[in-house]
């Protein structure tokens, strides 16, 4: 949730994003080609295009852990800013001291994470329809429509609660995970305390997520050793950064525990997390536009621009079908490929919504098709 929001260029199904959603609050994941993704997402190439099949994983209910050491061992040991960190959340948060050294003595100093952030953005280098092709494809389109009949009650149920179609549930852990195929192979811990002591200029922003990771496992009762998730610290079916959990996540089969690894809680918490970004219950999305001249290649478009309806008009531009949503809209020029033509969307409310999640019209546009490709499947 997501969504990494607010962050630099991440990869696709890495993180939670910023945003839960966040992705969003997964870090900010942008149009690079390798992020799917998020929240992202920071969550946010791709862990792998396997078919396995999702795990069954649960880290709530099963207690914090007996850890306790009177100070900083293990890889770590000595670092002056882990150790400020650790006798801050102590005092201002309760736990034990003891508890939290000894929690840390076991975290993993994890090079192949520190050498993510060290990474140049890619950009998107193959342009929209190899961005697209990664994720809208029949394959996908297949076990989205497999894990929507297997979770039909929920995604009915939290589409009434929350007013978001189970199409864009679906969609979002399509984009993510796979549907819980791929989520991730970093400790959680590891991941975001490595991020926090090496990634220098986001390093304030890992170490409020490690907060909230750590108030998140004393809250949902979890070994706060035990979870498993992207490299930038992104969580579960919808990759929420620590931060959306608190802000979106929800216990949606009611057995006391939020856990983003279990498929129920995961929709709930992504329907949450996009009613709270303002979901126009019933809106439009996108739809392809007709053009009657080249003007919109040469203006200002995507997500962050906003016009009315008559500025796209005397642009030449309408949508093709739909009355659409009342309100600003969003010329969407999506390059078919480097330096080549560019196709023509309007962009509605729930179209920004989506982008909450991931800070790109490249990913918000992905989910869209995918989510139409899962639910005329499934309305067949």
């Amino acid at each position: 949730m997501r969504l990494f929001r607010d962050l630099c260029t991440y990869s696709a199904v890495a993180v939670l994003t910023v945003g839960m959603v966040g992705c969003s609050q997964v870090p900010e994941k942008g149009d690079a080609d390798d992020s799917a993704s998020s929240s992202t997402s920071m969550q946010h190439g791709h862990k792998g295009k396997g078919d396995q099949q999702p795990g069954s994983v649960s880290y709530g209910g099963q207690g914090v852990g007996n850890y306790s050491a009177s100070g900083l061992g293990g890889d770590f040991a000595g670092n002056p800013r882990l150790i400020s960190f650790i006798e801050n959340l102590a005092s201002t948060q309760g736990f034990n001291r003891n508890y939290l050294y000894g929690v840390f003595s076991h975290v993993r100093n994890r090079d192949d994470v520190a050498a993510q952030w060290q990474k140049p953005d890619a950009g998107s280098p193959r342009g929209w329809y190899a961005y697209r092709d990664r994720f809208v494809t029949a394959a996908n389109i297949q076990k989205g429509t497999e894990f929507w009949q297997q979770h039909s009650a929920e995604l009915r149920r939290a589409e009434m609660q929350y007013g978001v179609p189970a199409e864009y549930i679906v969609g979002i852990m399509g984009v993510e995970t796979r549907w819980g195929r791929i989520l991730g192979k970093h400790r959680v811990i590891d991941a975001l305390t490595t991020s926090a002591l090496t990634n220098a200029r986001r390093s304030d922003y890992f170490f409020s997520e490690l907060k909230n990771y750590m108030l998140m496992t004393r809250s949902e009762r979890m070994d706060p050793l035990a979870p498993m998730g992207s490299f930038a610290g992104a969580m579960g079916y919808g990759q929420f950064m620590p931060s959306s959990f608190h802000g979106s996540a929800v216990d949606f089969n009611g057995d006391g525990i939020r856990d983003l690894w279990n498929p129920t809680d995961a929709i709930g918490s992504i329907a949450n997390y996009f009613a709270q970004s303002g979901w126009q219950r019933g809106g439009e999305v996108a739809v392809p536009a007709q053009v009657s001249s080249n003007t919109y290649a040469n203006v200002p478009d995507g997500f962050k621009v906003k016009y009315s309806m008559s500025d796209l008009n005397r642009m030449g531009v309408a949508p093709k079908y739909g009355n659409g949503s009342g309100g600003q809209v969003h010329l969407l020029a999506l390059s078919i490929v480097p330096d080549g033509p560019k196709e023509p969307w309007v962009g509605y409310k729930n179209f920004y919504v989506i982008t909450r999640y991931n800070h790109s019209n490249y990913y918000a546009m992905a989910v869209h098709l995918l989510a139409q490709g899962v639910r005329q499947r499934v309305g067949k």
